[in-house]
């Protein structure tokens, strides 16, 4: 069995998250719209998964609506606030290494021409450029993450947010890569969430959408305006149990993954040389880190950690096809092939980085004769 060391990529279910599904599929099987006691029962715990989920994100219970996925939530956030303002214009400003989930979506708003502002070398936005591109006429959409999904940079959403809204144009909050893993941002008009990436089940998205903000479903919806559809009441309890549960921990699990990417940091460069270490040593997740390894494919540095016992993460980090070029590290004037994302899950020990970086020379090693032998003479 090998260690995870994808956690950006998705969690195992906690224990809490594991139990609170069990109990809810004997419990919460109903549809949670029918008047007969089943159907109440289910309805009473979809709405404490609400209000527990609306707690943590500081927002309030009829603000929030579960999907099926965190890309589904960023695709209805971007869709919907460009047809909720559609008479304002189809405008879309977002960072250039927004997760392919936003920019595909701002294509379609933008008629495929949304403005992407650049990034500086540690894919931190340029709040400048930002706060000059909303404020052009015709904007309908801002989108700026919280956190970047490959080299794990965490935005100026403060001032991003601020900018965004002394031009009046609501701002989209790419925040699955963080939740329970740092601080819900507050900085936000709507705002996107992945159950999966913080010890939930897969399948259960989060949107919110504050009061008052201009939103229009793209899709149908039911009588009640919400998201149409049978919503899985088990997976949901289950996805609100672990945020309560990574919340609670916070702090402590922070701090201690943030010890340990530290020490990741620091060795990476000193176990085989031109290894490159990218992103800030400051002002990052805690849990997250990428590195180019120069002359090496990162596909075959996956496979042979893969049977080391380690799983880790090449390529680009919203695309399933390693081979394609990261369009963050383009962003970043980074080299976009042979990198390598490590991702910390927590309850990872000094024992599993100290295997880690025991292994990894002879993964470098044997990806780096692997592209010598397909060069060929």
């Amino acid at each position: 069995m090998s260690r995870s060391f994808d956690a950006a990529s998705g969690m195992a279910l906690t224990p809490a998250a594991r139990r609170a599904l069990a109990a809810a599929l004997d419990r919460g099987w109903a549809d949670p719209t029918r008047l007969h006691r089943d159907g109440r029962v289910a309805r009473q715990l979809l709405d404490a998964a609400r209000a527990s989920v609306a707690e943590r994100l500081g927002a309030l219970p009829q603000e929030v609506t579960f999907t099926g996925s965190g890309t589904e939530a960023l695709h209805l956030a971007v869709l919907g606030l460009g047809r909720g303002r559609a008479a304002v214009g189809t405008g879309v400003v977002a960072s250039a290494v927004e997760h392919s989930a936003v920019l595909r979506a701002a294509d379609w708003v933008a008629g495929g021409e949304p403005v992407l502002v650049p990034v500086d070398t540690q894919a931190r936005l340029e709040v400048e450029g930002f706060a000059a591109a909303v404020a052009a006429p015709g904007v309908a959409v801002a989108c700026v993450q919280q956190a970047n999904h490959e080299v794990g940079t965490l935005q100026p959403l403060a001032e991003a947010h601020a900018a965004a809204r002394a031009a009046g144009v609501p701002l989209v909050v790419d925040a699955c890569a963080a939740l329970g893993h740092v601080a819900a941002p507050s900085a936000w008009d709507v705002l996107a969430g992945s159950a999966h990436k913080w010890g939930g089940p897969a399948g259960v998205g989060v949107l919110a959408i504050r009061t008052g903000v201009r939103w229009r479903s793209p899709v149908p919806t039911d009588e009640a305006g919400r998201r149409a559809g049978f919503p899985d009441v088990p997976a949901i309890v289950a996805a609100a149990t672990a945020l309560e549960e990574a919340t609670a921990a916070l702090a402590a699990s922070a701090a201690q993954r943030s010890a340990l990417v530290g020490r990741l940091r620091a060795a990476l460069p000193r176990l085989a040389d031109d290894v490159v270490v990218l992103g800030p040593d400051d002002g990052r997740l805690p849990h997250l880190t990428c590195c180019t390894v120069l002359y090496a494919d990162g596909e075959v540095l996956v496979t042979e950690l893969d049977r080391a016992g380690f799983a880790v993460s090449s390529g680009s980090a919203c695309t399933a096809d390693t081979r394609r070029p990261s369009h963050v590290l383009a962003a970043m004037g980074a080299v976009t092939h042979g990198n390598l994302r490590v991702s910390l899950p927590p309850g990872t020990t000094e024992a599993d980085v100290d295997a880690f970086l025991a292994a990894l020379p002879h993964a470098i090693a044997a990806a780096r004769d692997a592209g010598v032998r397909a060069a060929g003479p």
